[in-house]
């Protein structure tokens, strides 16, 4: 089984090569690398085409794109993977040296079309790890926790690449989240089994302009995602509730008590419209069948 790793990167000058020197000292090596420089007007692409002569016997293919946003740039490094399995990672992460083997070890135990694991939360100064493996296991029905919680990390997903071509690929409609929508997609057919292993295995960055730093996008987008994919009315509702209660957190972190107070007055019509948009949804479905 081979391995494609995806990275897309935009201003990512200070941490690609960070990135990238997380992929070459990896216990179990990948077929290819992958970046898309998506519209940078720093020196990432300069730098990442500098690396090349670092990855011995893995090839590494540098592309560039007008700015298109983070799934456009995954979209077109997938139209370029040859391996069987994708292995996203993100500029301004770096994985632990084990963390393709760990990864492919639980696919081929498991059976798995995805697979993910916890990582370090590192904000500043401020590390902690975050158990996504906590709330995978707290799941009676694994795609219900993960469409109610949302507990994958991106860079830490390996996924199977067939799996993801029949799912359309990242919605490049949406700002943000599409990773998000990617893996319900994935995740719900049948058959489509995924685990979230227990170790710690990636360094997750968050820094003022990244993309989950745009609270206001990120809630719209995820509303959005929310009636798509909901299973039922029950998980529809816990999913609003879970997004405003998320929002209100990380706006408050920020010292947003404005904006925090906003989300809290949204909730009631965010519940009645996306109560509409589900009957609608619902109703269409019940039309084709």
């Amino acid at each position: 089984m081979t391995i494609s790793v995806i990275i897309p990167a935009y201003k990512a000058a200070l941490t690609i090569k960070r990135a990238l020197i997380s992929v070459a000292t990896q216990t179990l090596k990948p077929k290819q690398v992958i970046v898309v420089d998506d519209g940078s007007d720093d020196d990432t692409f300069k730098i990442a085409e500098a690396f090349k002569d670092q990855f011995h016997g893995i090839e590494l293919k540098i592309l560039s794109q007008k700015n298109l946003g983070a799934g456009a740039a995954r979209n077109r490094a997938i139209s370029e993977a040859t391996g069987d399995w994708l292995a996203f990672l993100d500029a301004d992460d770096e994985w632990l040296p084990k963390k393709l083997a760990v990864s492919m070890e639980a696919i081929c135990k498991h059976n798995l079309v995805l697979v993910a694991h916890n990582y370090f939360h590192v904000t500043g100064t401020r590390k902690y790890i975050v158990f996504c493996n906590t709330r995978y296991n707290a799941a009676i029905n694994p795609y219900r926790g993960l469409y109610r919680k949302g507990f994958l990390a991106t860079s830490s997903v390996v996924v199977r690449r067939d799996a993801v071509l029949d799912a359309g690929g990242f919605d490049e409609t949406l700002k943000t989240a599409q990773d998000f929508d990617l893996w319900l997609k994935i995740l719900k057919k049948e058959n489509a089994k995924f685990r979230v292993e227990p170790d710690v295995l990636l360094h997750y960055f968050v820094t003022p302009g990244s993309i989950t730093g745009h609270t206001s996008r990120r809630l719209d987008c995820t509303l959005r995602i929310a009636i798509k994919h909901a299973p039922s009315w029950a998980d529809l509702y816990i999913r609003i509730f879970s997004i405003h209660y998320e929002a209100i957190n990380s706006a408050l972190a920020k010292g947003r008590i404005i904006q925090a107070f906003c989300f809290f007055i949204k909730l009631p019509f965010h519940l009645s419209c996306s109560t509409h948009a589900y009957t609608r949804t619902v109703g269409n479905i019940e039309e084709i069948n």
